[in-house]
């Protein structure tokens, strides 16, 4: 005979299905081996040689007819919240003294019928239901660790009592807005109350009575062979897994007389057949059109679309960190200036903002301060001139450091700038930040002593202001000072009639929008050759100053 390997892996195993829990079918077989004193003191060179003598302890048939090796071996499949009784539970019921509740009064109705009907098909294998008085207590009295004098926390005790709440209690249909989203100043008491998970969860256990022959019923012989919880999400936990290929589980009892049992758990759950999975499909599908049709109507048929000619542009930003300043407790004030020609903004947009006073934390060899600030706006462009050589300029953002004190001073940390992406999608920027400075220690120490610092009256002039006609911008003898850095994350989005159009309108939509694409580049290469330009136009300027006898031709060197 082969040797029985058992399975050891009795943890919890998770799983996840779609279909009904009520279709769950569980396969119970329980088997009695023999008596754990013999299989622990048999030698075993006299194994063989007392086989025979094993047989003398074979029980024989009583007088009724029923042999107990009928009561040693039993299989039966269980569904989903299905009740078996136990015969400390037949036992109980049948005397109406012992029933307290409306379910105590229903179980000895239905083992009045049982009875009258020939009696339970179950006899040591047997259930706790979800509403059972035993699930109750064994969840409440559950330990958390293996040591014998352990004393449950208060988070135990409350994650005991969640399971205390039903499927059945729904909240309100719909979504009503809470008066109190967020609780400022919450109590130690409401922090106790909250800390505890709200998922709705049933449970099953599945029971053996492993008592000696004739003696079922007793409480100190049950055992527990499976247990099974199901939350709302349908997600099914069942400690022990099922048996499938490993090996069966075993229980040794204890007391004078040690018995070795066995059993297994197999999933036996009917599969769906083609008719009810077509079905079933037919009845998701109209579900989700349903679906669909509401949100429909909650966005409704008409979209607002934009001008012919226009292009729409949506930016859902955040200020995420800043980072490398001197001093604590930053904010950021930043704003968006729109070119003079060809955008514009509703009247009503916003296009500044300034952040919460935020904390530096220490990120390495730096300060970061982290604010999460989230803002947005959107603009709109016409184009008008569909001359190749006119170049669309593009929104900048600007912004501004400050650091406050103790004594509500501030200071200015620094100025930044950054074309906003000529791109949709997800980006993210990294302004660098100067500040003006003063020469000498006078300035410095009232800086740090009293506040204030040198600051500009128009933050345009950290790039070049739209404000300014001239050819040339002169910063000559403005002393600054490199701070840190300012990090952004913008989310852009464009609309317009030229990304569905087929017409001519899209050919000339297209060609702008594909030159505000590449404006960043274009802007820098320009300027690099407007620099080339200039410098080649004052070499050209400076030797025709010098005499002409001192110009060497071109093509030649001077010795």
């Amino acid at each position: 005979m082969a040797e029985t390997v058992w399975s050891t892996d009795t943890g919890e195993a998770v799983y996840r299905s779609r279909d009904p829990v009520r279709n769950l079918r569980l396969r119970v077989h329980l088997q009695r081996i023999t008596s754990s004193n013999f299989l622990h003191y048999q030698p075993a060179a006299e194994l063989w040689k007392d086989l025979i003598d094993l047989a003398t302890f074979r029980p024989q048939p009583t007088a009724s007819g029923h042999r107990p090796e009928e009561d040693e071996e039993e299989e039966i499949v269980i569904g989903w919240q299905e009740k078996l009784f136990s015969q400390f539970e037949v036992d109980l019921y049948q005397n109406e003294a012992a029933c307290q509740s409306p379910l105590d009064y229903q179980y000895r109705q239905e083992i009045l019928k049982l009875e009258n009907s020939g009696g339970k098909k179950n006899r040591r294998i047997f259930t706790y239901t979800d509403s059972d008085r035993y699930t109750n207590l064994e969840e409440h009295c559950q330990r958390m660790t293996t040591a014998a004098s352990e004393v449950p926390s208060f988070l135990v005790e409350r994650m005991a009592n969640v399971r205390r709440r039903r499927q059945d209690r729904r909240g309100m249909e719909g979504g009503i807005l809470k008066s109190r989203l967020v609780t400022w100043e919450p109590s130690e008491e409401f922090v106790r109350n909250n800390h505890v998970i709200n998922t709705p969860l049933q449970t099953m256990h599945i029971m053996a009575d492993l008592g000696p022959y004739k003696k079922l019923g007793y409480k100190k012989y049950e055992h527990v062979l499976c247990t099974l919880k199901v939350d709302s999400n349908g997600v099914i936990t069942v400690k022990p897994d099922f048996t499938g290929l490993k090996g069966p589980y075993r229980i040794e009892t204890e007391g004078e007389k040690q018995e070795l049992w066995k059993y297994t758990i197999d999933n036996v759950s009917p599969l769906a057949q083609p008719e009810e999975e077509e079905r079933e499909r037919r009845v998701f599908k109209d579900l989700y059109g349903r679906h669909k049709e509401y949100l429909s109507s909650l966005v409704g048929t008409d979209f607002e679309m934009t001008v012919p000619g226009a292009l729409r542009l949506f930016v859902n930003g955040e200020v995420v960190s800043a980072q490398g300043y001197e001093y604590d407790n930053l904010y950021v004030h930043f704003f968006v200036e729109l070119p003079t020609t060809h955008w514009s903004s509703p009247a009503l947009q916003q296009l500044s903002g300034v952040t919460q006073t935020c904390t530096t934390k220490s990120l390495g060899v730096d300060k970061v301060a982290h604010f999460s600030y989230p803002f947005t706006f959107e603009a709109f462009f016409l184009h008008e001139d569909e001359s190749s050589d006119a170049l669309p300029e593009w929104p900048v953002l600007y912004c501004e450091v400050l650091s406050l004190d103790f004594w509500q001073r501030y200071r200015v940390e620094g100025y930044g700038a950054v074309v906003l992406p000529a791109t949709p999608g997800s980006h993210t920027l990294t302004v660098s930040t100067w500040r003006p400075v003063e020469l000498g220690m006078v300035a410095e120490l009232r800086r740090f002593f009293i506040g204030g610092s040198l600051e500009l009256e128009d933050l345009s002039y950290v790039r070049i202001p739209g404000s300014f006609k001239g050819e040339r911008l002169s910063r000559f003898g403005l002393r600054t000072e490199t701070t840190g850095t300012v990090t952004f994350r913008l989310h852009c989005l464009q609309q317009s009639r030229a990304f569905m159009e087929s017409s001519s309108l899209r050919k000339r939509m297209r060609s702008v929008l594909d030159r505000l694409e590449g404006f960043s580049q274009q802007s820098s290469i320009h300027n690099v050759l407007e620099a080339f330009r200039r410098a080649r136009r004052r070499m050209q300027e400076a030797r025709e100053s010098l005499p002409q006898d001192l110009v060497s031709p071109p093509g030649t060197l001077v010795s």
